[in-house]
């Protein structure tokens, strides 16, 4: 285990350049088995997930060379082999069930492990992905360990329509209809920045997907895929964490954003804690006047609130970065997670900071901002923004605070501590229980 020391209470500032998203890196990973050419990646995280995946590759007979100081990544599965009956797919990762179309493609066969999961956001079902590997034709067999899925190929182009737009399932319906007979259109389509970069470089790949950013996507198949070199974006996550740790800490922080058409409603929600986010020439900024302060709304009797729901709502995985300012602003802000049942139960860690926070379901969360807070020992949930926003938190409060278990963060920011240490913080790695 791994834990945070913060100490905290000094103004971060300074310029920043955010990493890649680790959703957009690890579906095109997944993406690249899909083809017997070379591919390279620029822009590669040495994150953990990034490494497991690639050490499958390896053990499959792919070539892999990788330069994490430089973010190239060369892959080439022209002599990847997989034999359902004794290779295994990463387990504890949530990104591992989007290998299975590409073994599928290629192989005929492929496995779902019971252990495949990633941030304890709640029930996480694989039935939906189930649903779509069968609706190209997969046959499924339950495991004592898993399930093992058999299709005669080429899989077969189909038309669905999903429960809700998720952002997994749409890849792996890309993925499954990029090589498929046939057309394929799927409604109910996510379209987060990172599915469209995803969506992307399939495009450079070969695939023909109409729809990119909408809720319906068209894919007509094609015969193979070929190679290509391909450069990621910068994380609007990492963008708006720096931008909210210059906001919570009273600093001034300026990060790359070369996507700001992005940001309208990311902007609003910083606006209700009263920080004004400024969009120039390639790089965004977090202004504020004094101390962050809630928006009161025009309609009476309501508190502010900020709703997280599939793109183009707030992305669900930034509201704990907002609950952060919350606790910190003057003011009442309730909080909705429209999507996770279990990803706000961590009320009682904020109250450690001396925060005011209350759980009024396992969808909605209220702060009560602008308590006084001191330097706290807490403990993370395996939650990759919650251990962030606890860390903003103690980042904000003169003193020494401890947060324990951060494990998460490592899993999709690489050298995040060394990154904003470098505006200012003194905040360390400690291993060890």
């Amino acid at each position: 285990m791994s834990n945070l020391i913060v100490h905290g209470g000094t103004p971060l500032a300074g310029r920043i350049i955010p990493s890649a998203n680790k959703n957009a890196i690890l579906p095109i990973l997944c993406a690249t088995l899909l083809t017997a050419e070379p591919v390279r990646l620029r822009g590669i995280t040495e994150i953990t997930d990034v490494k497991k995946i690639l050490e499958v590759f390896r053990k499959l007979g792919s070539t892999v060379e990788v330069d994490y100081k430089t973010g190239i990544l060369d892959v080439h599965h022209r002599d990847t082999h997989f034999d359902a009956a004794t290779d295994r797919l990463p387990e504890e990762m949530r990104s591992s069930i989007m290998l299975v179309p590409g073994l599928m493609a290629r192989f005929g066969a492929a496995r779902i492990e019971d252990d495949v999961k990633g941030c304890t956001l709640g029930a996480r079902e694989i039935d939906p992905h189930v649903e779509v590997f069968e609706r190209f034709g997969a046959s499924v067999q339950r495991l004592p360990d898993g399930l093992l899925l058999s299709v005669d190929r080429p899989l077969k182009g189909n038309d669905h329509w999903t429960d809700y737009a998720s952002v997994t399932t749409t890849e792996n319906f890309v993925l499954c209809a990029a090589l498929a007979q046939g057309t394929s259109t799927l409604m109910n389509a996510a379209s987060e920045p990172h599915v469209q970069e995803f969506c992307a470089f399939m495009q450079m790949l070969g695939a023909k997907i109409e729809g990119l950013g909408t809720s319906r996507l068209k894919i007509t198949g094609v015969e193979r895929l070929g190679g290509g070199d391909f450069s990621f974006a910068e994380d609007f996550h990492e963008i708006v964490t720096f931008l909210a740790l210059g906001a919570i800490t009273g600093g001034d922080v300026q990060v790359k954003n070369s996507q700001p058409e992005q940001f309208p409603l990311i902007d609003r929600t910083f606006a209700k804690f009263g920080v004004h986010i400024e969009h120039k020439d390639g790089w965004s900024r977090a202004l504020t006047q004094g101390p962050l302060k809630v928006k009161e709304p025009f309609t009476r009797n309501i508190l502010q609130k900020v709703e997280a729901a599939p793109w183009p709502y707030l992305p669900v995985d930034l509201l704990p970065i907002f609950v952060a300012l919350g606790v910190k602003a003057e003011g009442s802000v309730m909080f909705w997670n429209k999507i996770y049942d279990g990803a706000m139960g961590w009320t009682s860690e904020l109250s450690k900071f001396g925060a005011h926070a209350f759980l009024s379901d396992p969808h909605r969360m209220v702060t009560f901002g602008g308590k006084p807070l001191h330097a706290a020992e807490v403990e993370s949930p395996y939650i990759i923004r919650v251990a962030i926003a606890l860390l903003m938190v103690a980042a904000s409060i003169p003193g020494r605070s401890v947060i324990r278990n951060a494990t998460p963060i490592r899993r999709a920011h690489p050298h995040f501590v060394e990154n904003i240490c470098t505006l200012g913080a003194r905040i360390e790695w400690v291993e060890g229980d």
